[in-house]
């Protein structure tokens, strides 16, 4: 019963799924706290080079962090646009994954799905994981 209670605490209420490649993934996981709050996990998935599972990293991100964090990553994110790569084409990584979809949906593309945080309910977090 303990194990249901601490699956439900720590279960997603929202989630968003970003494949990058073949081997890439990263999920936006809204969690809830024992006391009703929320908070965000970021966690990027990368198959193994040997293909024997996924390694996973997190980052924790709490509501007062969210306005720095944007911020932040989108001060970074313009300077390299802008400053260091301005002449970088960003959407071709945006049509390389369009014309992925639409292989995958006609047909398959042979790569075996990642199972994120979401569908599987692996790597949900431990208590000692969390900072509250």
């Amino acid at each position: 019963m303990d194990n249901d209670k601490n699956q439900r605490r720590f279960e997603s209420v929202y989630s968003r799924k970003v494949r990058a490649g073949k081997r890439r993934t990263y999920f936006f996981d809204v969690r809830k706290t024992k006391g009703e709050d929320f908070y965000l996990t970021l966690t990027e998935s990368t198959k193994k080079f040997n293909g024997d599972g996924y390694e996973r990293h997190k980052i924790f991100l709490y509501k007062e962090d969210f306005n720095r964090f944007i911020s932040n990553l989108e001060d970074v994110i313009d300077h390299i646009k802008t400053e260091l790569m301005p002449e970088y084409d960003y959407d071709e990584y945006t049509r390389r994954h369009e014309e992925y979809e639409r292989r995958d949906q006609e047909g398959g593309n042979g790569y075996e799905e990642e199972g994120g945080t979401e569908d599987t309910g692996a790597d949900i977090g431990s208590e000692e994981d969390m900072s509250w």
